[in-house]
């Protein structure tokens, strides 16, 4: 029987998992800008090729822990089209959920249906979360408001001519 390759996280303590296809790559916590305008759940932006990359703290965002921290060990998960990135304590291990194993979780039970489904894994119940569901749309309009700035302010630095318009 097939079943869904998973990246089991730990978010402050919490083990949640994210369907692997939702994942473009998991960076080692790089050096993030974090413009004055920022704040709460928005850890700062990542520079990926001269792009601002914004990154979502998930342990703050779920109010499991305070923004911020100085744990150097956390990692970045690139979304699978790569326009927003979620910061977490740990990707632990990539684990493949039978799909009979997997139990549905009604979409009015978490915030914007985040919470997609749930399996048993080791001796917890682990949350299956939808990357395209943690933001709400107000949440996703603020973030694009502020990734425009942030692209509008890198840009600032750049010798005319250095981008095609």
């Amino acid at each position: 029987m097939p079943g869904l390759p998973t990246l089991l996280l730990d978010l402050a303590g919490t083990t949640c998992a994210l369907p692997r296809a939702e994942i473009r790559e998991i960076l080692p916590l790089p050096r993030l800008h974090a413009p004055p305008a920022a704040g709460g759940p928005l850890a700062g932006f990542l520079n990926l090729a001269g792009e601002p990359v914004p990154v979502v703290d998930l342990a703050a965002l779920f109010d499991l822990r305070a923004a911020g921290g100085d744990d150097l060990y956390r990692h970045v998960l690139l979304a699978r089209q790569g326009t927003i990135a979620f910061l977490v304590d740990r990707a632990l291990d990539l684990v493949q959920v039978e799909t009979d194993a997997l139990r549905p979780v009604e979409s009015g039970r978490s915030l914007n249906g985040c919470v997609v489904g749930e399996f048993a894994w080791a001796d917890r119940l682990v949350h299956l979360l939808s990357l395209d569901r943690i933001l709400t749309l107000e949440e996703r309009t603020r973030l694009d408001a502020l990734t425009r700035h942030a692209t509008t302010r890198l840009a600032r630095f750049e010798p005319e001519g250095a981008r095609p318009a």
